[in-house]
């Protein structure tokens, strides 16, 4: 069967992606952060998954206001670089898994959740971000994001989003789904976005370190807590960007200690923790768990 092997934990600010398309990521503005992912794009090599999982959050690229699916999965065999205003990322295109994406995507409905399934979309730097950052600067002409990915994408854009506890428990039936899949396939989960940042408002550039930490810290050694935290929560320590920590919830939900609903297994490892401020008025916060 199918396994999910680790999850990787990331915020995806598109400055990040700017810098590093840019030639910017040995400046002092940039080389703290960078140097955060050293470890994490050595383990990529040494880990190699043969599908992502992608948890992300979309930004008026593929959705816009007319539409917004509160779970949307992708389902396509490509997924190219989404133009963002100001051209395309220079990023090799996403090469997508359509029959692991559609056995998921029946089976999660199957157990209840309603996904919208998604045959063609492009993605932009919520999902081309991380993987810049686990897997280094690619030429798109002549390199390749080292497996396929599907992209899961969030609305954590236009309210009403789902809570934390709903993202929490459809981690554990993304599990499931891929633990019935026939195929002998080690799959990564990746949850994207945040961490603490507001982006406009009286409270613009509003990071809360503390909070972001403490959260780290739960997520890891109480995830069933942490998924109980209040929506408002989020807003009023987080900024109104910082509800996107919901997204780490469905990869936090689908590793193998949490068993229905509660932690009831040996707890994943922690391979690396990384956490920096700023990056572009945001939070950046890091993480790579480990099955055991």
């Amino acid at each position: 069967m199918a396994k999910i092997t680790a999850s990787v934990f990331t915020s995806h600010v598109p400055a990040i992606g700017a810098a590093m398309d840019l030639g910017k990521t040995t400046e002092d503005y940039w080389k703290p952060l960078f140097a955060g992912y050293d470890f994490s794009k050595q383990w990529m090599k040494d880990n190699k998954p043969d599908v992502i999982f992608l948890v992300y959050n979309d930004h008026a690229t593929a959705f816009s206001l007319e539409m917004i699916p509160t779970f949307a999965i992708g389902t396509a065999a490509e997924f190219t670089p989404a133009d963002e205003g100001w051209g395309p990322r220079p990023v090799p295109k996403v090469i997508g898994h359509p029959d692991l994406a559609s056995h998921i995507a029946q089976s999660v409905i199957q157990q209840d959740f309603d996904l919208t399934i998604v045959n063609k979309m492009d993605v932009d730097h919520g999902l081309t971000v991380p993987l810049s950052l686990m897997c280094g600067e690619l030429d798109p002409k002549k390199d390749a994001w080292p497996c396929p990915v599907i992209p899961f994408a969030v609305n954590v854009v236009q309210y009403p989003v789902p809570s934390g506890k709903r993202c929490f428990m459809l981690g554990q039936a993304i599990r499931k789904a891929v633990e019935s899949y026939d195929d002998n396939l080690n799959v990564h989960i990746w949850g994207t976005g945040g961490m603490s940042h507001q982006l406009q408002g009286a409270r613009a550039g509003l990071i809360n370190r503390e909070w972001d930490n403490a959260w780290l810290d739960k997520m890891i050694a109480d995830p069933v807590g942490c998924a109980d935290t209040p929506h408002i929560d989020y807003v009023r320590e987080a900024g109104s960007e910082g509800i996107e920590l919901v997204m780490w919830l469905i990869a936090r939900g689908a590793m193998s200690d949490i068993v229905d609903g509660k932690v009831q297994g040996t707890a994943p490892t922690v391979k690396h923790r990384f956490y920096h401020v700023p990056a572009s008025n945001t939070a950046v916060g890091h993480l790579i768990l480990e099955n055991n």
